[in-house]
């Protein structure tokens, strides 16, 4: 007997018959196949991350309260930062992770991820404090002290988030498309400078007053501090990024030269 031109274009599932017309096949339920890799794990470290940074950064920080100690308009101590000042910086290392094994394309789709799930979390926030509290509940108040945010707070810290990863991942491929495979250091540090000035920069200008900054000189400090510890730690762990990226770089089978622009790579 002839088969059809449209017997040939038929697929396996959808020439097996069915029980119910729903154009599944008798037998196994059907389900969608998980791909294999490692994007989506390191993605979502990356915006677990981010989260609970934004949650700690809601805390001020000041180490060596009894002194001060001034260089001009910068005030070397006390230190005040946030919170989040020793989980923070995971957050560009991830990034750049990303970046270097990935390309811009695909971190900038976990940029929005990120943004989503930051966005997410602020709104449930809000919710759980708005729900009336149960009258055995006594922390009604430290609450919303602890999870309540500002919406100057909450702009500050999407704003400096989303200029900054871009500004950081951008950075490194642009970098990469001059020197390949060579020099990963200064492609690692020079898009964090870039990144994390922009970032502090931009939270602390918008979020200076919500966060009890009230002079030049605190302000000064809260950006040179916060920007020179983020750059260090990214100087620190190194050797552990160099491995990481590595190990992927190795693992992935698709990693290889593209010929797009590196921008849309």
């Amino acid at each position: 007997m002839r088969v059809s031109e449209t017997d040939k274009s038929e697929t396996p599932l959808e020439r097996q018959p069915d029980d119910n017309g729903s154009g599944h096949p008798d037998g196994h339920a059907a389900f969608a196949q998980v791909t294999r890799g490692y994007y989506t794990p390191v993605v979502v470290l990356f915006a677990v991350t981010l989260i609970i940074s934004n949650i700690c950064a809601t805390k001020g920080v000041e180490f060596f309260g009894d002194a001060s100690v001034s260089l001009g308009p910068l005030q070397i101590l006390p230190i005040a930062t946030d919170g989040a000042f020793f989980l923070f910086p995971l957050a560009y290392i991830l990034g750049d992770v990303l970046s270097e094994v990935y390309g811009f394309r695909a971190t900038r789709r976990a940029i929005y991820y990120g943004f989503a799930a930051l966005l997410l979390t602020v709104a449930c926030f809000a919710i759980a404090i708005w729900l009336p509290a149960a009258g055995f509940y006594e922390n009604q108040d430290a609450f919303r002290t602890v999870i309540g945010t500002t919406p100057r707070l909450v702009i500050a810290g999407l704003a400096g988030y989303f200029v900054g990863q871009l500004l950081n991942s951008a950075t490194l491929v642009l970098i990469k498309e001059r020197t390949k495979e060579k020099h990963l250091w200064a492609r690692l540090i020079g898009s964090t400078v870039v990144g994390e000035l922009a970032d502090t920069l931009l939270f602390c200008s918008i979020a200076a007053g919500a966060i009890g900054i009230d002079s030049w000189q605190q302000f000064v400090n809260y950006v040179i501090v916060g920007f020179l510890w983020k750059t260090l730690c990214e100087v620190l762990v190194l050797p552990i990024t160099y491995r990481v990226i590595a190990v992927l770089k190795k693992r992935e089978p698709s990693y290889a030269p593209r010929e797009s622009d590196p921008l849309h790579a």
